[in-house]
C-alpha cells in the first residue's frame, strides 16, 4: 500500500477530471459504494474457485461475528448497491464510481495492494451497441489523455454458460493428457477454473495450447451474432481492435463480450483495462434478470504511463500562480483581503497568501518555491500609497507598482 502526495496529487487530479468529463458526456452518473461488503456477497459473484476469494481478499469477522471483506472489485457492491436501493426496476442505468479496492497479490510495477479503480456499469441493455459505447468511451478517454497511441484493444466472445460447461469439459479432457508438463498454477486450475489457464503465461503451457479445442466452435448462436454485430459496430466507429480467442476473465460471472485494452508501454505487455458482459449475475446475486456490461481501469498503471511517456501537460504541475507578501500588520491585514479578491476576479488561479512572517528575503525564498509566475510585495510604503509591487518571478520583466484595485487587471495581463 502507498501513499500518494502532493506533488504527485496534480497528475491525479488531472487524470480523475478528465474521467469525469468524458464519462459526463457520454451521461453516465456516478455512484459511490461502501469499501466494505459482506464477504458472501463476493463469493456469491466472483466465484469461490478463483484467485481473488481463494488467496487475495481481506476478509475478517467483525464484532458480532459477521464476515467482511475490503472490497476487491466494484461490480458486486455496485450491483447490490442497486438492486438494494431499486435502481434497476424496468429501467435502464449507466452508472460509473472510482475508489480504493484491495488484493493481497504480489506487487508488481504499477500494481498495490490498496490500488485505485474506476469502474464502469451498465444495466437493462442487452444488445451489443452498449458494448461499443463503452469501447468508444474508452478509447476517447485515451485520446484525451494522450495515450491513444499507447493501447491496444483486444476482444473475445466467451459465449453463454451452457457454451462454456461444454468448452470446459473438451479443454480439460484436452489438457489432461499434458497435465505433468504443464506449470502448477495451471495444474491446480485443470480442476478448479480450467478457462484461465488460457491465460497462462508459461511458454510451455502457451505450447500446448496452441493444440488445444477452440473456445469459438462451441459458441451458441445468439453468442455469435451478438460479437459479430459488436465487430460491425466498431469498424463502422473506426475503432481498431484484434480477435484474441484466447481471452477470458478472471471472474465468473463474464459471459458474451469480453475485451481487455493493452500497453505495452510500461514494459512487460499490461492490461490498463478490462471488461465484458455479466448478463447473469444481478439475477444470481437476488434481483431479476437484467442485462449488465462493464469495465474497470487500474489508475495506478494509467498514471505511471502519463509520467513514463511525458504526457502530463504543463499546467498540471500543483504550482501557485501569484503569491503574496507581506511585511507589517497593516500589510498583512491588506495582503489577506486582496488574495481574496483576486480569487474572484481570476477563477481557476492558484492565488497563496504568505502566512507565518519572516523577513522579506524568506518570503520571497518561498515565494520562488511555490512556482508562482508573480509576487505581489506589500509593505509599509505600498500600504500607505494605496498600491502593491508587481514582481515577475519566471521572467526579466520589470517589476511595477500597480493601484491596488487595478491587481487583478495587471494580473491578467501578465498570466
Amino acid at each position: 500500500m502507498n501513499d500518494i502526495l502532493p506533488d504527485q496529487t496534480p497528475v491525479w487530479q488531472f487524470f480523475e477530471e478528465t474521467v469525469r468529463r468524458v464519462l459526463r458526456s457520454y451521461g453516465y452518473q456516478e455512484i459511490r459504494m461502501p469499501v466494505v461488503e459482506q464477504t458472501d456477497l463476493f463469493k456469491r459473484s466472483i466465484g469461490e474457485v478463483t484467485d481473488i476469494v481463494e488467496k487475495e481478499m481481506y476478509t475478517f469477522n467483525d464484532r458480532n461475528g459477521d464476515s467482511l471483506t475490503l472490497r476487491p472489485e466494484g461490480t458486486a457492491g455496485c450491483v447490490r448497491a442497486a438492486e438494494e436501493h431499486g435502481l434497476l426496476f424496468n429501467q435502464s442505468r449507466r452508472l460509473w464510481y472510482t475508489g480504493p479496492m484491495f488484493r493481497h497479490e504480489r506487487p508488481q510495477k504499477g500494481r498495490y495492494r490498496q490500488f485505485q479503480q474506476v469502474g464502469v456499469e451498465c444495466f437493462g441493455m442487452a444488445g451489443p451497441d452498449i458494448d461499443a459505447e463503452l469501447l468508444l468511451l474508452t478509447a476517447r478517454l485515451w485520446e484525451q489523455l494522450g495515450l491513444g497511441s499507447h493501447t491496444r484493444l483486444e476482444i473475445n466472445s466467451i459465449g453463454s454458460a451452457e457454451a462454456r460447461r461444454t468448452y470446459r469439459d473438451a479443454l480439460v479432457e484436452y489438457l489432461n493428457v499434458f497435465r505433468a508438463e504443464l506449470d502448477s498454477d495451471s495444474q491446480r486450475r485443470l480442476t478448479t477454473n480450467p478457462l484461465r489457464i488460457l491465460d497462462s503465461k508459461s511458454p510451455e503451457t502457451r505450447r500446448i495450447l496452441a493444440g488445444a479445442p477452440c473456445l469459438d466452435a462451441f459458441l451458441d448462436e445468439d453468442s455469435r451474432e451478438h460479437f459479430s454485430r459488436l465487430r460491425q459496430l466498431l469498424d463502422s466507429a473506426g475503432v481498431a481492435y484484434t480477435v484474441n480467442s484466447g481471452l477470458v476473465r478472471g471472474l465468473d460471472y463474464y459471459g458474451k463480450t469480453v475485451f481487455e485494452w493493452i500497453t505495452d508501454s510500461l514494459g512487460a505487455q499490461g492490461t490498463v483495462c478490462a471488461g465484458g458482459r455479466y448478463d447473469g449475475l444481478v439475477e444470481q446475486l437476488g434481483g431479476k434478470p437484467t442485462p449488465a456490461v462493464g469495465f474497470a481501469m487500474g489508475v495506478e498503471r494509467l498514471i505511471l504511463m502519463l509520467e513514463t511517456l511525458e504526457l502530463v501537460p504543463e499546467h498540471v504541475n500543483g504550482n501557485a500562480d501569484v503569491y503574496i507578501t507581506a511585511m507589517g500588520e497593516q500589510a498583512v491585514a491588506a495582503s489577506l483581503s486582496i488574495g481574496q479578491s483576486l480569487r474572484e476576479r481570476l477563477p481557476g488561479r492558484v492565488v497563496v497568501t504568505h502566512c507565518g512572517g519572516g523577513s522579506f528575503k524568506s518570503q520571497m525564498k518561498k515565494a520562488d518555491r511555490s512556482g508562482a509566475q508573480v509576487a505581489i510585495i506589500l509593505g509599509d510604503n505600498e500600504i500607505a500609497a494605496g498600491t502593491a509591487s508587481v514582481k515577475s518571478l519566471r521572467s526579466d520583466q520589470a517589476q511595477q507598482s500597480v493601484k491596488q484595485d487595478q491587481l487583478a487587471e495587471t494580473l491578467i495581463a501578465i498570466l
